[in-house]
Formats: structure tokens, sequence, C-alpha cells
């Protein structure tokens, strides 16, 4: 349990979506917290939400949307912390509609600190993407732009309590669209598997270790930071042939018929993921979990002694990029997997068996 949660009232926007539902399960399970409001623009599955929580007091959910901030200034009256997860992330939808990517990512943001502000809320939490590193598409650079106004917003800020900062993490496997339950498709219609290269490589981490790194980084945030969370490193050729061996026999089909097939790599997609660039080792403090990457730009009105307990070195050379690290075996991968209960077989015929890109 975190210590500066006790008793404090929180505030998670996009709480229907995969990191926010989650954070709603952390928080209520595991932190004595006084308060939760949940707020998101989808209202068949926030309706759906508000009856997981029927029963508990502690627990109250609103329709409302980032874009809207007179509505986020009540909404946070009396709120102590906030994590901010509502986002759009799919990569195709926002470059198709990149002025939606820009109001909801980038304006959105604007709006939380704005509330934050006059509210006097404690601390922001913002939960960004490996995207953000060096972006090759809109989704990416929305998401860079967030980081940075949210550090700005800590080094500007005169008065106040408010403290401000972000989290960056990699792919959580098994969320909707992520490649774990379009590969279970694929198997189930005894394929072909497909993959854009053999040798691109990913960031992993379930969906519970992401989301319980970063309720704990937040109790570390000193102000204006990026914390990036340190992930083990897959070979997505490696996971779909684990992937295939574990899961043929579950839908009667031999592992040796299952095609994995190169289809060859998406507009604008990296053979690698990066979580921290060249320019931010400069300022980077390693712990024993984290990277805490310092602001370039100091605070104006805050001086800020940027101490963190189990650190390991102030002196990052490398970038955290999965091109550089080493992969996990492919034991280490049904270790992974099994223990995340990720190679569950159900809950495959909803979900699309193609990759999708226009």
């Amino acid at each position: 349990m975190q210590p500066f949660l006790k008793n404090k009232n929180i505030l998670v926007t996009g709480c229907c979506g995969t990191v926010g539902r989650e954070l709603l399960k952390q928080l209520t399970s595991s932190h004595d917290v006084a308060d939760i409001t949940g707020i998101d623009n989808n209202e068949s599955e926030l309706f759906f939400v508000e009856q997981e929580y029927i029963g508990r007091g502690n627990t109250c959910f609103y329709l409302a949307d980032v874009r809207d901030q007179e509505k986020l200034c009540r909404m946070m009256q009396n709120v102590d912390v906030v994590f901010h997860t509502a986002a759009l992330k799919h990569v195709v939808l926002c470059e198709r509609s990149p002025f939606e990517a820009i109001q909801t990512n980038i304006l959105g943001v604007q709006n939380i600190i704005y509330a934050a502000n006059a509210n006097h809320v404690e601390k922001v939490i913002f939960t960004s993407s490996d995207k953000a590193v060096n972006p090759t598409n809109v989704m990416g650079t929305a998401k860079l732009m967030g980081e940075k106004i949210i550090t700005s917003a800590n080094a500007n800020l005169k008065n106040g309590p408010t403290i401000f900062a972000s989290t960056r993490f990699g792919n959580v496997l098994g969320s909707r669209g992520s490649v774990i339950p379009i590969f279970k498709a694929q198997i189930k219609k005894g394929g072909p598997v497909t993959l854009t290269d053999p040798d691109m490589t990913r960031f992993i981490m379930s969906i519970s270790e992401a989301v319980r790194l970063v309720v704990d980084s937040a109790g570390l945030i000193c102000g204006g930071e990026v914390f990036i969370t340190k992930m083990p490193v897959i070979r997505i050729k490696d996971l779909a042939e684990v992937m295939v061996a574990e899961l043929a026999p579950s839908f009667d089909r031999n592992p040796a018929d299952i095609e994995i097939r190169i289809i060859g790599t998406k507009p604008g997609e990296k053979m690698y993921e990066e979580l921290m660039n060249h320019e931010e080792t400069r300022r980077a403090i390693e712990l024993k979990q984290y990277f805490a990457v310092t602001p370039a730009f100091q605070s104006l009105y805050r001086d800020i002694d940027y101490q963190y307990p189990d650190v390991i070195s102030e002196a990052v050379t490398n970038p955290y990029n999965s091109a550089d690290e080493p992969v996990l075996s492919k034991q280490a991968i049904k270790e992974f997997l099994v223990s995340n209960h990720l190679l569950a077989a159900q809950d495959t015929s909803e979900h699309p068996d193609e990759r999708y890109w226009p």
C-alpha cells in the first residue's frame, strides 16, 4: 500500500480503458483511499464499470470528457490525486483524425492542468507511452506534447501545492487491440499467424504490474519528471511461436499446421521500442524499477531537489531501447504468459483476427 494515498480523494480519468480499469481495481483493493471518482466519455462501458462497484460507498462514476474544462473543474473539487489515463491511443485512427487527437491528447491535458490548479490538487500523474519517444506518428507526437506541458505546468506554477509528473511505459500485453488477442484469434482460426517482421522487439508488461508501478511511482515524484518503468523485452516472433505451441491444442489444432507468415511492417512502425532517448540520458537517474528523467528546464518558481530511494546510478549513458536490451527466452515468455493468465483460450470470438492498417 502507498502511504501517500491513505485517506485521499482520487480522480481517475479514462476509467473505462485498460489502464483506468486496472487503476480502479488496485485502488479499491490495495490502498486505503477515502474516495474514488471515475470519469469517461464511453457511456456503455461506464455503465458496466459502475455495475462492478455497486455497493462500494467510496466510488462514483460520471460521464465526462477531458475536452470539457468546466466539467473537469467541477469533478476535481476536493480531489487530492489525479491519475490521468484518458487518451486517444490507436495510431491509425489518430493519423486519420489528427485534430481529434490534438483535442483529447493535448488540449485535454491542458484542461486537466487548469482544473487541477484551480482546485489545488496535490498530485497529477499523466500516463504516457513509449510512442512519445522520437515519435513517428500523430498519436506519439500528441503524447509527447502531453508530457511536455505536464512538465511545463510544474515549472511555471507560481502558487499552489500541485505537483505534476508523467509515467511512461510500453506494451501492456493482453489489452484489447494488442498482439496477444489477435494471435489468439488467428490460432483459433487455424492460421496464419501474421508477423510484420521476425526481428521486431518490444518491451512488455502485464497490466497489473504496469499499473502497480504507476501508483508506486506517484509516491516518488518530486515534480516535472517522466518516470520510465523498467520492462522485460521480447522478440515478437518468439511470442508468436510460444503462443502457437501452447494454444493450438486448446483449439484442436496441430501447432505444426499453423503458418507464421511475414507480412511486412506497418507505415510508421518501428522495428524496436524506445522508452528513453539519448538526450534524456543526460538528465536521467536510474532507480531500482525506474528511470527518472528530470526536466530539461528547471522550475522557475520552485527549488526542487530530485532525491529518490533506491538510486542505482545518477549517470545514465545508454538510451532505453528494446533493440539493445536482452530478450526473454521462449521458456521465460511462456512463464510470463502463464503467470499473467494470458494463455486462456476463451474470449477470441469477439476480437478481430487481422492486423489492420490502411
